[in-house]
């Protein structure tokens, strides 16, 4: 399909590339030119220049087009749980609330779950979600039926899941759809023995792969740990080798010097986790060390349950308003690169090249940002603006794929958001929770 995109404000994340007026064209799922206005006017003056019958043309009436926020962190499932597990310490949330929930999940029950959490993340300017959660066959089945761009990542701890699953996963679903890829995992070092950390490195290095997991979340799991085994959870694992092929830690809230130079060496990356990590008291990750140290760091909502909210918009505030807070210095990391962070580093930590900027051959994955809206006006500085001030309600068009599958309102998924609601409702009385 070919689809035009003109009279828009682009930001395409490229390194020193401001904002310009200009036009993207799209052919079938991928970006087949884009420029400034001034240079698309003066080839259409050259006479061989092929014309192309558009299958669709857009006035983005000078709103701003841009690549499409990465969730790095997320447990889509989880919808299920959105208000039901509140005001709990991380331990008891889990413990008393989270896992006796999910005791009762089938597959077939987590289906229409993740998408509801697809219909939000449209809502929110997310065009790629790292999930993961148990049953990822729901998942992936739920993200290929929407359109939705997805990244499975194992879970795999004592009581679910197992090596030989875990590469029979691997395998499998990144063989499946050009929307869907997997990495291999754990859900974290609390939650698995010595003895299923050690297999998952021998595997992990069998594969060359990449390993993450949740990652010095709470002062409890880091303390926990260094009395069974003398040092922090990211020492420990660097010890076993499951970081020899990098990869990454969700939350990285509690981390030493060493753990840090550890990441450093390793080449791993940080999912960092505000709004989750502040609700649940977790405490606030130090955004401007890592920055410092060239770690790179991404942003992910955490799941439903935990945050409640799957907002990209809202992360972004909280990385530099938490921050700020922690370091006591107003400047300690700039909105241009908790951009970055939502959107080119989000690539990098999914091993997605070809969705971190807006260039010729790049997936056409783009949302508009409704630049007319009060809370945009006036325009002094448009970055700063998504980062300080931005909402859900300035997301006026999510496109995954080259497919728009979310525009002013309304939703081009296949099915009616109200038989999505429906069948969510209909599932939690079948539980009974």
């Amino acid at each position: 399909m070919n689809i035009r995109l003109y009279n828009a404000r682009i930001l395409t994340m490229e390194e020193g590339r401001e904002i310009f007026r200009g036009e993207i064209w799209i052919k079938n799922d991928k970006i087949a030119y884009i420029d400034q206005q001034s240079q698309i006017d003066e080839h259409m003056c050259m006479p061989d220049l092929p014309r192309i019958n558009w299958d669709y043309q857009l006035d983005c009436e000078g709103n701003l087009l841009m690549p499409g926020f990465k969730n790095c962190h997320t447990h889509s499932g989880m919808t299920f749980l959105r208000s039901y597990a509140d005001d709990l310490p991380l331990s008891k949330w889990l413990n008393e609330k989270v896992f006796p929930a999910e005791a009762k999940l089938t597959p077939y029950d987590i289906y229409p779950f993740v998408k509801l959490a697809i219909l939000e993340y449209l809502t929110a300017g997310v065009t790629s979600i790292f999930d993961m959660y148990i049953a990822p066959e729901a998942t992936a089945k739920a993200c290929m039926d929407m359109g939705m761009r997805c990244v499975l990542v194992s879970g795999l701890n004592n009581f679910t899941s197992s090596i030989e699953k875990l590469e029979q996963e691997y395998i499998s679903f990144n063989m499946r759809s050009p929307l869907l890829t997997y990495q291999m995992g754990c859900h974290a070092e609390y939650t698995c023995s010595r003895g299923l950390l050690e297999k998952l490195s021998e595997l992990a290095h069998k594969h060359k792969a990449p390993i993450y997991l949740h990652l010095s979340e709470t002062e409890q799991e880091v303390a926990e740990c260094k009395a069974r085994y003398g040092m922090t959870p990211t020492q420990f694992l660097d010890s076993l080798g499951v970081f020899d092929y990098g990869g990454g830690g969700y939350h990285c809230v509690h981390m030493t010097g060493e753990d840090m130079e550890i990441f450093e060496r390793r080449g791993l990356s940080v999912i960092t986790n505000p709004a989750s990590n502040a609700k649940l008291a977790s405490g606030m990750a130090p955004i401007k060390e890592y920055v410092a140290r060239k770690i790179p760091v991404a942003i992910g909502t955490d799941g439903p349950a935990s945050n409640n909210c799957l907002d990209m918009f809202r992360e972004m505030f909280l990385v530099s308003a938490l921050s700020n807070l922690r370091e006591m210095d107003a400047t300690s990391v700039d909105a241009m690169e908790i951009l970055k962070m939502a959107t080119v580093n989000g690539s990098k930590v999914m091993h997605l090249p070809d969705t971190d900027i807006l260039a010729k051959g790049k997936k056409a994955d783009i949302i508009m940002i409704d630049l007319q809206q009060p809370n945009m006006q006036p325009i002094h500085n448009i970055a700063k603006n998504i980062v300080y001030s931005g909402s859900k309600a300035n997301i006026k068009m999510t496109m995954i794929n080259g497919k728009i599958l979310y525009k002013d309102g309304q939703f081009n998924v296949g099915e009616k958001p109200g038989d999505i609601y429906k069948a969510c409702q209909d599932t939690l009385e079948k539980l009974e929770l």
